[in-house]
């Protein structure tokens, strides 16, 4: 009784937030702005880049706090090792650079300086997934979050817009030990509530469906709700669940969805291998196990096009998700 009222109470919350309409907003915008204001009231707080600070958004922290800002080049795992020896001084080091090189160039320095030495470094890297677009199968990081969900005392966050972004970096400042934290290039929509403040560990749940329940991370949030939204005109009942911390997983909420709709249908902008979709099997095939659909890309690299035709190509959109949820249930 008492997680029912819990969940009805949340979505009374959301659907207050949607009276009114926001712009789309980049993640990656969003970490800048958060790290100016942790910047004011943190003077601990250090910032690293490796050369790519106009575009991960560190430039304004850079401008402003140029003492506390290390440009560190073309050089990710120096970086890495920058930023785990500012952490033992007692700094908070926040380092940044695009996803592919943050997880893949420089992972035996986070695996053994940062994970290993269980180090106080925020890994928070932009322009993951295929919304990278144009640039490429080169720069579409689809492995980094099984890469990082692998690492002993590693914490993975995947917000799902611009406020969420913020409340997590305001959050996990004050968590110790590693956290990766994954934004995106592309503006996404809010859709968050107001009053959210993000805790670790724990999903926020939009509705509890009776039919099939949406677990999603990152951009395919708003693509779960916009599927459950069809899928209600239907007769069916879809719930949505944004699991925003892939590690360490909300168990109790996935249980609940699990429990609640015998289905369960996982959606992100990464690989179905090792990420969220790979989190959830793992948990529920040991605990409870109920049919589970994996949304994303299907052990594949990306390739050049728009954020749009790229997620279409791939199956990463909306109208997938209601299409797979609809064959499901057929079985």
């Amino acid at each position: 009784m008492g997680e029912a009222q819990s969940t009805e109470h949340r979505t009374q919350n959301t659907d207050k937030s949607r009276t009114e309409e926001k712009k789309p907003v980049a993640t990656r915008d969003a970490y800048g702005k958060a790290l100016l204001e942790l910047g004011e009231k943190r003077p601990d707080v250090v910032v690293l880049d490796a050369d790519l600070s106009g575009s991960t958004k560190t430039i304004g922290f850079a401008k402003k706090f140029p003492d506390r800002f290390f440009n560190m080049g073309i050089a990710e795992q120096d970086m890495i090792g920058t930023a785990a020896g500012l952490a033992l001084t007692g700094k908070v080091p926040f380092a940044s650079t695009f996803a592919v090189f943050e997880t893949g160039r420089a992972w035996d320095q986070i695996r053994l300086t940062v994970c290993y030495s269980n180090t106080n470094v925020k890994l928070v890297a932009t322009h993951s997934g295929i919304t990278v677009g144009e640039d490429g199968a080169s720069h579409q990081a689809l492995e980094d979050i099984a890469l990082m969900r692998a690492l002993p005392n590693m914490t993975v966050i995947v917000p799902a817009d611009a406020a969420e972004t913020e409340s997590v970096i305001n959050t996990i400042v004050d968590q110790k030990g590693p956290v990766y934290v994954r934004l995106g290039r592309a503006k996404v929509p809010c859709v968050m509530p107001d009053d959210y403040k993000f805790t670790p560990g724990k999903a926020f749940v939009f509705h509890i469906g009776k039919d099939v329940n949406i677990v999603a991370a990152g951009i395919t949030v708003d693509m779960a709700r916009k599927a459950a939204e069809i899928l209600s005109e239907e007769g069916i009942d879809a719930g949505v669940v944004n699991m925003s911390t892939i590690k360490p997983l909300d168990e109790e909420t996935l249980l609940t969805a699990a429990q609640s709709s015998g289905l369960i249908v996982t959606a992100e902008e990464h690989s179905v291998i090792g990420g969220l979709g790979g989190a959830v099997c793992e948990f529920l095939a040991e605990n409870y196990p109920v049919p589970v659909k994996r949304i994303g890309t299907q052990d594949s690299f990306g390739c050049s096009g728009s954020p749009a035709e790229l997620l279409k190509l791939h199956g990463i959109t909306a109208e997938n998700i209601v299409e797979t949820i609809k064959e499901a249930l057929k079985k």
